[in-house]
Parts: structure tokens; C-alpha cells; sequence
């Protein structure tokens, strides 16, 4: 390449780069100041409300909460003083990416990778994107089964205010031993790489190593591993090796674990999170309590047909009301990567609180898994989730009060994202989120 050429390309990646670039649309949303009338606020952390209450949007941020705060003049005001107000909510383990189905794959989402690219499951995660944040959910943990980083670009489309949609903590690739979940024939593992994207094999220490890296170069936010889908399951010590990896690039690790000797290994190891709650027992539901260890259960509900029976159903009620009574870290987490028939991918999210019910958790406990304890699990809470000065504005309001029956979150009839209006009246209005440019510089990952 010439000089001159690279001397020019030098000047316009700097351009691209530099804060002026961003200067006049920043300045132009720093004008636009929306005063939300809130007839009740909740602070599910407290699993309290708080009548009459005024939040005020600037940039996107909250700027000021409380029952006597002056809006500006010239302020959009948005009267929800009929509604209760609440943060967004979290599902700590879905896969957007990914939706099996009765036809053609009979519910068999090996089949469903196998037949669907990843282009086309980026779009359709963007489609499950915006029907999750239909139902108030502002934030998504995407844990893996997204092809090859169809959640990296989901990610990157909804940051660069290409699509509306969640915030994205995504994981990447599955790490795990070799074939992951999938038990393929020789041919398809070696000949034609069939367990590759969906998981990526890792079995000694350099391997594990450059997996982690893999997904970290690639996007990921939070890296999961598979620990014991193999009888070659790992170690303990291999799983402190991937959480001393995952942490050089500040990153937690969330195991998959479907047994109780998996799962021992994973509590023991300091693993973040436990994903699914097979194997979880009484003993390691209190060994997770004293470790701090998040518990992201994805617990079927029955009424769910088709994808779990009556007795897995019993055992997973027994379960999750063990954890909550041992004071175990509870997340609400679905794993809802299935289609049913009527009901959009968030409505499907919401349908899980019928297990939570069933275990007789009261409704301010269900509320703080869904809000607090899931900005927690994503590491948010410093930047979204509360409604709180100085951080982002996402909040969502019912009909209901979530704190006496949390099936008023069936009905969300108000989204704000970012500070931008998703949901008014019930009714989705996206436009204000469909941007032609980069909005945030030119990296993207």
C-alpha cells in the first residue's frame, strides 16, 4: 500500500475514533429532558413503592427520582400517573439465537442447527430481541447456542442502535469437552465439524485457554463452559483455569452442570454462576448460599406443554423452593429458546413465574430475582437496572403492583430503553431505535 494512502487512512480511522464524532448527536439528545409521572414507583430491592413519584430522563440517564422534583419547562411529559413503575426485568439464561420447534424438528434443537444458518438466526435473535423487551425485559443474559456470534451481532446491532432490543450479555461459543452437549457420530465431529459452532471442544489446558480467548475476541461478555456434559467432564481444577482466564479479560464463567458431582466441582472451583438446576441439591443449594454462588435455575413451568413432565416439574418446585428457603442467589432464568405456538418469545420468558409461584416464593422475592439480583448476575447494576440518578433509563410499568401479584407483569403497557419510548399504551413504537449509522465509533466488538 502507498504512503499516502496509509496516511489517509490513518486520518480517517482517527476521525472515526475521536469524541467530536459524536459530538452533534450527543449535543442534540442532551435538549430532549422527559418527565415520567409515575402513580407508583417500586424499588424491588426494598420490595417497597412509593406513590406520586417523578422520574426525570436526560441523555438517556436518569437524572433525578423523587415526589417534588421540577421538571423543566419545555420537558416531555409522559403521564403513567395510572401505572405502577418498576425497572426492567432480567432473564439471566436464554438463547435468542436459537428457536426449535415441533415442525420440522420435533422440538430437537440439534436439528435446528443443523439446518438453519447463523445469518438467518441473527435475524431471528433480533426478533426475539424485541418481542423479549415487548414484555419489559431489559436485559438478557444470551448463554450460548447462537451459531457462530449471531449474539455478538445481536449485541453490537442493538448498542449501535441499529435495532431495539435488550441489553446483551452474551457468551459466545459453549466451551466444553469434546462434542459439548451433542453426541455426534465420528464422521460428523471429524469430517465435518458438526458439534463446531454450537460448542467449541476443549479438552486440555491449551485448548481451554485459546477457547476463552476465541470467545473474548469475538465478543463475548461472559464466557460459559459446559462442565459435566461428558463422563471426561472437567476438573475442578480446569474450571478454576477458566475462570482465572475469563478474569484477565474481567469476565465471570457460568457452568452448565446436570449433575451433582458436576456441580460440587463447579461451587468449589468459585464458579459465578450454575446454569440449570439438575444435580442442585439441599447440601449444594447452602454451599452455594456461603460461596455467593448464582443460581440461574431455568425452571420449566408445566404449563409449558411439551417441554417438561409432572414429575420433572414436582422436582424442579422442590428444588427452587430449597434454594430460595436456603437463601440460595436466585435469578430468574428461562432457557426459553423454543417456539409455542401464540405466545411471543417474551411471553414465553413471563410464563416461567408459574414455577416460582408453585414453589411458593412470595411475589416481592420473585420481583428482586427478576430485577436486583439479575443486574447483579450480569454485573449492570452499576450502569442499568435501578431507578436511580445517574444511571441508564430503563424502566417498564403495569397495570398492577408486581409486589402483591407478580402476574401484573403479564401486562407491561410502558417500555423505556436508553430513555427512548419502546412501548406506549401498549403498543410497540420502535422508531426512535432504528438508527442508518454507527452511533458508537467504529469497534464494534
Amino acid at each position: 500500500m502507498h504512503k499516502p494512502i496509509i496516511a489517509a487512512l490513518a486520518l480517517a480511522l482517527a476521525a472515526a475514533s475521536h469524541p467530536t464524532a459524536q459530538q452533534p448527536a450527543a449535543s442534540a439528545s442532551r435538549t430532549r429532558i422527559t418527565a415520567i409521572r409515575a402513580g407508583r414507583l417500586i424499588d424491588p430491592d426494598r420490595g417497597a413503592a412509593a406513590a406520586n413519584q417523578i422520574v426525570l430522563v436526560q441523555d438517556g440517564l436518569i437524572r433525578d427520582v423523587g415526589p417534588d422534583v421540577a421538571i423543566p419547562a419545555g420537558a416531555e411529559i409522559i403521564d403513567l400517573s395510572k401505572l405502577t413503575v418498576l425497572p426492567g426485568l432480567v432473564d439471566a439464561h436464554n438463547h435468542l439465537a436459537l428457536t426449535y420447534k415441533e415442525d420440522p424438528e420435533r422440538n430437537i434443537y440439534y436439528f435446528t442447527y443443523v439446518m438453519d444458518p447463523t445469518p438467518l438466526r441473527a435475524i431471528q435473535a433480533v426478533s426475539n430481541g424485541i418481542q423479549m423487551l415487548a414484555s419489559g425485559f431489559t436485559i438478557v443474559r444470551d448463554m450460548g447456542n447462537n451459531g457462530n456470534y449471531a449474539d455478538t451481532a445481536l449485541r453490537v446491532a442493538i448498542e449501535q442502535g441499529w435495532v431495539p432490543g435488550p441489553t446483551i450479555v452474551n457468551s459466545g461459543i459453549i466451551i466444553g469437552p469434546m462434542g459439548g452437549q451433542f453426541y455426534p457420530t465420528p464422521e460428523m465431529a471429524k469430517d465435518h465439524n458438526i458439534v463446531y459452532p454450537e460448542y467449541l471442544d476443549a479438552d486440555t489446558h491449551d485448548e481451554i485457554v485459546k477457547a476463552i480467548r476465541q470467545n473474548i475476541l469475538f465478543g463475548a461478555k461472559v464466557i460459559k463452559i459446559c462442565v459435566d456434559c461428558k463422563p471426561y467432564g472437567y476438573t475442578a481444577d480446569e474450571i478454576r483455569l477458566a475462570i482465572g482466564e475469563a478474569a484477565k479479560a474481567g469476565l465471570k464463567v457460568e457452568g452448565h452442570c446436570q449433575t451433582v458431582a458436576g456441580a460440587r466441582r463447579a461451587i468449589e472451583a468459585g464458579i459465578w454462576s450454575i446454569a440449570h438446576d439438575s444435580g442442585l441439591t439441599d447440601e449444594l443449594n447452602k454451599m452455594m448460599a456461603d460461596k455467593g454462588v448464582w443460581r440461574a435455575g431455568t425452571e420449566t413451568p408445566l404449563t409449558l406443554t411439551g417441554h417438561t413432565t409432572k414429575a420433572r416439574y414436582d422436582r424442579t418446585v422442590a428444588g427452587l423452593r430449597n434454594a430460595w428457603q436456603s437463601k440460595t442467589p436466585l435469578t430468574f432464568s428461562t432457557d426459553a429458546d423454543y417456539f409455542v405456538p401464540g405466545k411471543t418469545r417474551g411471553e414465553v420468558a413471563i410464563e416461567f413465574i408459574e414455577t416460582w409461584k408453585a414453589a411458593g416464593i412470595p411475589p416481592a422475592d420473585i420481583l428482586r430475582a427478576m430485577t436486583t439480583n439479575g443486574y447483579k448476575v450480569s454485573e449492570t447494576e452499576k450502569t442499568r437496572g435501578p431507578i436511580r440518578s445517574g444511571l441508564a433509563a430503563d424502566l417498564i410499568a403495569v397495570t398492577g403492583n408486581p409486589l402483591e401479584s407478580i402476574d401484573a407483569l403479564r401486562d407491561v403497557r410502558f417500555v423505556m430503553k436508553d430513555g427512548l419510548v419502546f412501548k406506549r399504551d401498549g403498543v410497540i413504537v420502535p422508531g426512535p431505535f432504528f438508527n442508518p449509522g454507527p452511533v458508537k465509533g467504529w469497534r464494534i466488538r
